[in-house]
């Protein structure tokens, strides 16, 4: 048969040149992806809580692409702001840029799923929201501030069930400001006069002075009442709201959520608002409050603190901001000891013993006879006790009492 030899030849010169064209288009496309374990999807919001000098801030990224296994997140200020610490994140800063990367515990991000971190920071003038913020190099969208809390208490429980006791937090809080199964949930709108009542009664542990709890409608978080704490300095001037028929209900592992407003900065020196009886260890109190100007559980049984007042360990705690209100959420298991803290809505380190002793954070509270610390604890105070000088006027409202976390 006779073979056209030129044609043949043209024909495979077409394919090569096909083949060619069809490899170059496909080096193109692929590289115009973004790198493994990003992808062109992210939102991310930021809930900042600010005061004159210095804010601290949420952040929440959706990962809108597949799954990842560690995650990287950036931004940029377009002001003064300086990172000077963070939480479940580790964060630094050169000069504009701010880098932050996941801890060994919350590396992986599934698609579709959240994580959160935050850190606290210092700036001068304006506070501007950051811009660039990219997750995993891949710019995200939805910069904001999320929506607020209901303005309104719930007039009814939520009719969604309840997590099911255990001696380990929930990961993830029940539905609703007062979800099913809670204790109790109290905004102060029943209270008739300005003197706490019905559950609450005032009382003075240790010595008293001039401090006062009373029923305001001048603050509140949500409703038109809350109970205001006027704290004064000096060591006798101890008062609180207290609470002593319900922990029996939730235990034995209570998980209490809160609201607080407050007008002066955290002091160096020790200082309590919330206080809870502890009949295991000869009617001492385990106790919520400051000091080194960071956020602090103190025993005071042994006088152990969570975290290790250090640099390091304070750097892991967050400082309340004045004239804000601010959701702090807590767990405390008499079965195991564990105190997990949430401030609104994220976990903080700082504040958290989770039974394996970490350095600068939970170490010395597992020390000694701390390793076998069971907490009973019979009563909730809200309220001020101050070891130094220093004033501060506290508000309190929104308290729940539940067997599960409730959220924020």
């Amino acid at each position: 048969m006779y073979r056209d030899h030129s044609f043949l030849r043209s024909i495979r010169v077409l394919a090569a040149v096909a083949a060619a064209v069809l490899a170059l288009s496909a080096m193109f496309i692929l590289g115009s992806r973004p790198a493994a374990g990003a992808d062109t999807s992210c939102s991310v919001a930021y809930q900042p809580n600010q005061w004159s000098t210095g804010f601290t801030a949420n952040v929440t990224v959706t990962n809108g692409g597949p799954a990842v296994s560690a995650w990287t997140a950036t931004w940029s200020w377009n002001g003064t702001q300086q990172v000077t610490s963070g939480w479940n994140a580790q964060v630094s800063q050169s000069g504009q840029q701010v880098t932050a990367t996941n801890e060994p515990y919350n590396g992986a991000v599934a698609a579709g799923a959240t994580v959160a971190f935050g850190f606290q920071a210092t700036y001068s003038g304006t506070n501007s929201a950051p811009v660039n913020f990219a997750f995993n190099g891949v710019p995200c969208s939805g910069l904001g501030t999320p929506s607020s809390p209901s303005s309104s208490p719930s007039t009814s429980p939520s009719t969604s069930p309840s997590t099911s006791l255990s001696t380990s937090p929930s990961t993830t809080p029940s539905s609703g400001p007062c979800p099913a199964g809670a204790v109790f949930c109290d905004g102060f709108e029943n209270q008739t006069s300005s003197t706490p009542a019905g559950r609450w009664s005032v009382v003075t542990p240790s010595c008293s002075g001039t401090g006062a709890a009373t029923i305001t409608g001048a603050q509140e978080h949500a409703g038109v009442k809350s109970l205001e704490i006027d704290g004064r300095g000096t060591y006798c001037n101890h008062v609180f709201a207290d609470d002593t028929t319900d922990m029996a209900t939730a235990a034995p592992t209570w998980y209490v959520r809160f609201w607080i407003k407050h007008t002066a900065p955290l002091p160096t020196n020790h200082t309590t608002f919330l206080a809870l009886n502890d009949s295991a260890h000869g009617n001492t109190d385990l106790r919520l409050g400051a000091q080194n100007g960071a956020l602090m559980w103190n025993r005071q049984s042994d006088d152990a603190t969570l975290p290790d007042q250090s640099p390091a360990g304070v750097a892991q705690s967050v400082v309340l901001p004045t004239g804000a209100w601010e959701c702090l959420e807590f767990s405390v298991s008499g079965s195991n000891g564990q105190i997990h803290t949430w401030y609104n809505g994220a976990a903080v380190p700082g504040l958290t013993e989770d039974g394996v002793a970490t350095s600068d954070i939970d170490d010395q509270w597992l020390g000694g006879s701390g390793a076998s610390w069971r907490p009973q604890l019979t009563d909730l105070k809200l309220g001020w006790e101050n070891y130094s000088s220093g004033d501060d006027t506290l508000w309190f409202d929104d308290v729940a009492l539940s067997t599960s976390r409730i959220g924020c």
